[in-house]
């Protein structure tokens, strides 16, 4: 076959299936009254063959790879975000309870200094990670992207684990985020109001924005988004004019007076083997702008300019605004004591730090943002579990009802799923709730660190395969900045952490002090639950259908791809950026 017929074509308004004809989606233009209209959105759309025939081999038990790549890339999932949502959700769309409030945690944990290094190195490593996501999501598209290109690249035994992994980070992540909506309610009300009212109008709430369509959810990101980052950065302003000029309570110099007492790390260095995992949650999310490629009107233009929005929200909203954190509020103080498990928002360092500077009026203000913070991370909750649940189903790798895409773009079933495991937040209102707290956290607290390191060895694989199949690196649209060595950095980061985090469960901070092994036992599977649940999906799936493990030289590099002359549109881009003057390629190698 020549090169001409492989070109790639990013024109994302014209289908490259014709199993998906220009129609689809199209009722508005119907001549039908507006209630007929509305109606007619919930019905399936008739040329969305989600799941098409001849997937599965005849025996019922071999995976058609192939099929399955094909049926991700042309999920009928509509294309509605564009670039200003895109880059609001990689800078703004995952900042949570992770840093908040759970970030108290990791101060009492480990010491100030044991938070900016944690955060410092998941954020190096996230860094090379959302970069080799990008480069694959450009050039890839496809639904439920992270297991596509584990089943892809990798093995379809592990794409199958990675995509129920990811799954089930984001459908515990919703009643984890609306528990801890419910706990920040607390800190006005003092629990007058049964938690369990919270959750009904939380849970309504999300699956609105939800049930709008993709378009709606990045409507209140983007807003939500905005929100978070003015309020972190207002944050970082307060939190400099605090260390250098005191607070209204006590005005004067602080410095690093907190890093010499009671001292910079706690729990030495198993203390800030203790943060890693603090830290993976809360920067957990930053690679959702991969997974919302195949609904982006442009991917092409618009996942690099998100991609680098990521080095701002890991040094700004991360590294900066922990520091500050840490030279206001001591390791010992007494309000820490209750951030042992992550859930009492007034244990947030950041409402910590305006309270004991004596400033009475924006304590309840940020416990506001915090408020809008989690409800965000619960809408987006229900946004990545219900399109990585629609692309295990077009992969036969879930129930096929869950890839019912409605004429509207929307994968109905999976939503209506996904928005009902926020049910599990009744918790919130017995006396279970901490208890909960700390179960759903161990489902979804290492699943994040799995994801990543799958995708920097899916990025390893496939550039291997571009290699042997006689592609060049000047063939790529977008290109990871890090490179392959960025993309092993963060492979092997990932497995470091893994680790670390596997000596810390068996052997935790203070274990002398447990009463007895059963004690340990539970805080081990408390840290520890999501490898044994990876395996458990993995190696039943390996040996029943029998996967063979992706080889370079037969990887599919071709489905997925759209027509297109992209040697000579990236001739004329590389032209102009050589014109670019030197301050202005350091602005746009960033932003």
């Amino acid at each position: 076959m020549s090169f001409e017929m492989d070109k790639f074509d990013y024109d994302l308004k014209s289908p490259v299936s014709t199993n998906y004809p220009d129609q689809y989606g199209e009722i508005d233009s119907l001549e039908y009254p507006n209630w007929r209209k509305f109606t007619d959105g919930f019905r399936r759309d008739p040329n969305a063959m989600a799941v098409p025939k001849g997937v599965i081999g005849v025996d019922g038990r071999v995976f058609d790879v192939e099929g399955a790549v094909d049926a991700t890339m042309n999920s009928p999932l509509a294309r509605s975000l564009k670039s200003r949502h895109l880059q609001m959700i990689a800078i703004g769309g995952s900042i949570g309870t992770g840093l908040f409030v759970s970030s108290g945690a990791a101060l009492s944990t480990g010491g100030p200094a044991s938070v900016v290094i944690a955060f410092s190195l998941i954020g190096i490593m996230l860094f090379c990670t959302v970069h080799a996501l990008g480069e694959m999501a450009v050039l890839f598209p496809v639904a439920g992207s992270f297991s596509a290109y584990s089943t892809r690249f990798l093995d379809p035994a592990w794409g199958f684990a990675m995509g129920w992994n990811y799954a089930m980070q984001w459908l515990i992540a919703l009643p984890l985020e609306i528990t801890s909506a419910c706990l920040v309610i607390n800190f006005w009300d003092a629990g007058r109001i049964n938690n369990d009212s919270w959750v009904i109008i939380f849970i309504l709430i999300i699956a609105f924005i939800n049930f709008i369509g993709v378009k709606g959810y990045g409507e209140a990101e983007f807003v939500f988004s905005i929100i978070k980052v003015m309020s972190v950065v207002g944050f970082i302003i307060l939190g400099v004019i605090l260390v250098v000029a005191g607070g209204p309570a006590d005005a004067h110099y602080i410095g690093g007076k907190y890093w010499s007492n009671p001292g910079a790390f706690n729990n030495g260095f198993k203390g800030l083997c203790s943060v890693f995992v603090t830290a993976a949650f809360a920067f957990a999310g930053t690679e959702l702008c991969g997974l919302a490629a195949a609904e982006t009107a442009n991917p092409r233009k618009s996942l690099p300019m998100a991609i680098k929005q990521v080095f701002w929200r890991i040094t700004l909203f991360y590294v900066v605004s922990l520091a500050l954190v840490g030279l206001l509020v001591p390791y010992n103080s007494p309000k820490l004591l209750g951030a042992t498990d992550g859930t009492d928002t007034k244990a947030s360092p950041f409402i910590i730090a305006m309270q004991q500077a004596g400033i009475t009026v924006l304590p309840s203000v940020f416990n506001t943002i915090i408020l809008i913070a989690v409800l965000s991370v619960g809408n987006s909750a229900v946004f990545g579990s219900s399109r990585t649940l629609a692309a295990l189903a077009e992969q036969h790798q879930a129930p096929a009802f869950l890839a019912y895409i409605d004429r509207r773009g929307r994968p109905l079933v999976a939503i209506c799923v996904s928005s009902a495991f926020g049910f599990l937040a009744f918790f919130a209102g017995s006396s279970k709730e901490h208890e909960a707290f700390k179960w759903m956290t161990a489902l979804s607290g290492l699943s994040s660190i799995f994801t990543w390191g799958s995708i920097c060895l899916a990025h390893i694989r496939f550039r291997k395969a571009w290699r042997v199949q006689g592609r060049t690196l000047e063939e790529l649209p977008f290109r990871s900045h890090p490179g392959l060595i960025g993309s092993w950095i963060g492979f092997l980061f990932n497995a470091l952490v893994l680790i670390a985090q596997l000596w810390t469960g068996i052997f935790p901070v203070g274990y002398q002090n447990y009463q007895s092994k059963g004690d340990l036992v539970a805080y081990f599977f408390s840290q520890y639950l999501a490898a044994p649940i990876m395996l458990a999906c993995y190696i039943p799936y390996k040996f029943w259908f029998r996967t063979k493990v992706a080889r370079a030289h037969e990887m599919d590099l071709k489905t997925g791809f759209r027509r297109l002359d992209l040697l000579e549109l990236l001739r004329e881009e590389r032209k102009e950026q050589a014109s670019w003057s030197r301050w202005k390629r350091w602005y746009k190698l960033f932003c």
